[in-house]
């Protein structure tokens, strides 16, 4: 039972995953279906956490939208997705930063990771 499970599973993945990290800074583009049409809406803010493996992995982005926080979760490998583009690399030293949904203004900031 298992076997079958991962085989649907393994059939789902994307070939290629965009490679970024808790604290990065990404823009999400992911396909938005109004009606018969369909488009791509950017979604750009700082990944809170990753969390899952495999087919079943889920990342959550963060920003500020109007002084409101907004928080989005998508599959990794939803097809919905169409890419992730990662802005800036953070400079983190945690998994899951839930923190940043207490915090206001440049105290919500993560410092840029230097290459």
């Amino acid at each position: 039972m298992n076997d079958i499970i991962k085989n649907i599973e393994a059939a789902q993945l994307k070939e290629t995953v965009d490679e970024f990290n808790v604290g990065d800074t990404v823009k999400v583009y992911a396909k938005i279906k109004e009606g018969n049409r369909e488009r791509i809406q950017v979604f750009e803010g700082t990944v809170i956490k990753r969390q899952g493996g495999s087919s079943r992995e889920t990342f959550t982005v963060r920003k500020t939208s109007n002084g409101i926080g907004v928080e989005k979760t998508w599959p990794l490998h939803s097809p919905n997705v169409e890419k992730i583009e990662v802005v800036r690399y953070g400079k983190v030293r945690r998994a899951k930063l839930n923190y940043l949904r207490d915090r206001v203004g440049k105290a919500a900031k993560v410092k840029e990771l230097v290459k």
